[in-house]
């Protein structure tokens, strides 16, 4: 079969390599779509290394369709169509018990432990199935639709971790796939005024699309006085940071009114330090928090977001890429020329 391996930063090499061979315990899935996360990019320019092997084949959005069953295995059959968890939490330690599942200290993970989705076929191991990573997929959604479940989960579970409320003010910054899903799960929280906020133009566009009430280039307006102006100079209830850079968190939670939220959603760079003003966060009593992954409940909240017609995948996601153009599908990713790049198999 081709997959895609990832040998070091700026390094990946598509070739042909042995088909997986499963145990009675394992599941056996020929994928039908990938796609392209903001953490692809980041290791395959070196910005992010924990849990990557070298070589290994990366890519942990992934649907697909069961092709060989392990005879132990059971609630499943060759042809379901399937949605892969990519996170396995151990469901022992102190985080799994106390709710904290994402953050499990033994976990493991699809394209990061185990070999990913930028291949023709994924194993799906048994510490996987045994709680319950592999999902079936309604009939009437798409691969296409359905392989963004794993990203929205994640940017549900930042939702929640930011509080979003009716009639909240909800400032997005990073106009890309994971900000456009921040702005559809922020309306449909009930946000009165949702405010993207992105440099590039036809990300822009595709965020009124997503349902964002204000767009901002932050380059030609001033953004916070855009926000003092519509919140009656109290501030945003809630911000989000889609994108990963340093430079912008204090900035960020100079937007919050006393006691709005800070939500660092984005991953950055490892090593990269922020300055912040510490009164900021003391004087106006504002939360901070932070989001890593996402657990099973959200990625099943996800999809039945997907699946009853609440999000609208297609602003997301930009069609077309094989696996033979998977440097290509990671650099407009990089390059914010598309939006999530789907890599769909033959």
């Amino acid at each position: 079969m081709k997959a895609a391996v990832f040998y070091g930063p700026n390094d990946m090499r598509l070739e042909e390599v042995k088909k997986p061979e499963v145990t009675e315990d394992e599941i056996l899935v020929k994928v039908n779509i990938s796609a392209v996360c903001g953490t692809d990019v980041r290791i395959y320019l070196g910005k992010k290394t924990k849990g990557v092997r070298i070589p290994s084949t990366i890519g942990h959005e992934i649907v697909g369709t069961i092709v060989k069953v392990g005879k132990s295995v059971l609630g499943f059959e060759a042809g379901n169509r399937v949605g892969v968890m990519p996170v396995i939490p151990c469901g022992n330690c102190n985080y799994c018990q106390n709710s904290m599942e994402n953050v499990c200290v033994n976990r493991t993970a699809i394209g990061y432990e185990f070999d990913g989705g930028f291949s023709e076929y994924v194993r799906i191991p048994e510490t996987a199935i045994k709680v319950g990573n592999l999902v079936k997929l309604p009939d009437h959604v798409s691969f296409e639709q359905a392989v963004v479940t794993e990203p929205l989960a994640c940017c549900l579970n930042g939702n929640k971790k930011a509080n979003v409320k009716m009639n909240d003010t909800v400032v997005v910054i990073g106009g890309g796939p994971i900000g456009l899903m921040h702005v559809q799960l922020a309306k449909i929280a009930g946000a009165k005024n949702v405010i993207l906020s992105e440099l590039v133009d036809h990300r822009r566009d595709k965020a009124k699309e997503a349902g964002a009430d204000i767009v901002v280039n932050p380059n030609q307006e001033s953004l916070e006085d855009l926000v003092l102006d519509i919140t009656d100079r109290l501030g945003a209830d809630v911000v989000i940071m889609a994108i990963g850079v340093p430079q912008l968190v204090n900035v960020a939670a100079k937007l919050l009114k006393k006691g709005g939220t800070l939500n660092l959603f984005a991953g950055f760079t490892n090593g990269a330090l922020s300055e912040v003003d510490p009164n900021i966060i003391h004087y106006n009593e504002v939360n901070v928090t932070g989001t890593s992954s996402l657990t099973r409940a959200n990625y099943l909240q996800a999809l039945s977001l997907i699946a009853t017609g609440k999000i609208n995948t297609e602003v997301i996601t930009t069609p077309g890429y094989t696996l033979d153009g998977i440097q290509k599908a990671i650099e407009d990713v990089r390059d914010g020329v598309g939006m999530k790049s789907l890599i769909e198999m033959n």
